[in-house]
């Protein structure tokens, strides 16, 4: 499975127009010295690192802002996702970005969506134990228990406190892949009065053999809506887990038109994969009416 390394990188941020105590903020990043950002405008840094209870660590938090956010009053739904290096700028990134804040200003440009997206980085050595909420032999103790409650307990109040955001369940939603993906999961099940939509790319079921018990034994709330998607060429048991993990849902009584499952030919377990259906994920999630989507496999 893929690993995120190390990238030693050097960031300056200047974040200005704080206004009626709400993070109205721009920033410029100075990338690595052979890499160039690709990180849009209103893509921001928060000032310091949230500390972790419980972890004993602490984390930077990367921020998309839809481009009429400065401009007006509105208020808008908020994406949380995982993996935060890749998913705004290249220099960042591991191997290729999502090009979530390119994809969100399209989409806003259009008048088709807009969102906040609170990125978190993640824990580069401890990646593997924060984003997993099981006991693993060969990864060690799981954290991702903390590293939820973390997101719930101080990430979401402080995004609800100093940006505009639609704090409701409805209008809050979680996304990530591999790794993020099955946090992503185990998220708006053990939290469904916080969650109401999920994104779950490429889910690491493999990592623990309670994983798909859990969606029997604590499944999420009804109108929760559940966007599965994972590549053909993935490899391992990737396709027969998730393919497990969707008859699971279903078997828990989740209804069908809450819950989308795609099998992509040709896609490997990698951002390009993840950037290309990015949109389409979005789109359904956050529809106000979610087309009834038939499995692809």
């Amino acid at each position: 499975m893929q690993k995120i390394r190390h990238i030693a990188l050097l960031l300056t941020v200047a974040i200005t127009s704080i206004a009626c105590g709400e993070g109205r903020a721009k920033n410029s990043v100075v990338a690595a010295a052979d890499k160039i950002s690709t990180a849009q405008s209103n893509v921001i840094l928060l000032p310091e690192k949230l500390a972790m209870p419980g972890l004993n660590r602490s984390r930077q938090i990367r921020i998309y802002l839809p481009p009429n956010y400065a401009n007006s009053d509105t208020r808008f739904p908020v994406l949380y996702m995982h993996d935060a290096q890749n998913l705004f700028d290249a220099a960042t990134s591991y191997a290729g970005e999502w090009g979530v804040d390119e994809t969100m200003n399209a989409l806003s440009k259009a008048g088709k969506l807009d969102l906040i997206v609170v990125g978190i980085d993640n824990g580069e050595s401890k990646r593997m134990t924060e984003l997993n909420p099981w006991p693993n032999a060969e990864f060690g103790a799981p954290e991702g228990k903390e590293y939820v409650e973390f997101i719930v307990n101080v990430l979401k109040p402080y995004i609800d406190t100093h940006f505009r955001s639609k704090p409701d369940r409805a209008n809050t939603a979680i996304m990530g892949s591999s790794m993020g993906g099955l946090i992503s999961h185990y998220a708006i099940n053990q939290y469904p009065d916080v969650f109401s939509k999920a994104g779950i790319y490429s889910p690491s079921y493999w990592i623990s053999a309670v994983a798909i018990d859990f969606i029997l034994t604590k499944p999420a709330a009804k109108d929760a809506r559940l966007y599965l998607a994972t590549g053909e060429k993935e490899g391992g048991s990737q396709v027969p887990d998730v393919q497990a993990a969707y008859e699971t849902i279903l078997k828990a009584g989740h209804p069908s038109k809450n819950l989308s499952l795609k099998i992509v030919a040709d896609a490997k377990h990698n951002e390009k994969f993840w950037r290309s259906d990015f949109e389409l994920a979005v789109l359904w999630l956050f529809a106000p009416t979610p087309a009834v989507v038939t499995s692809s496999y």
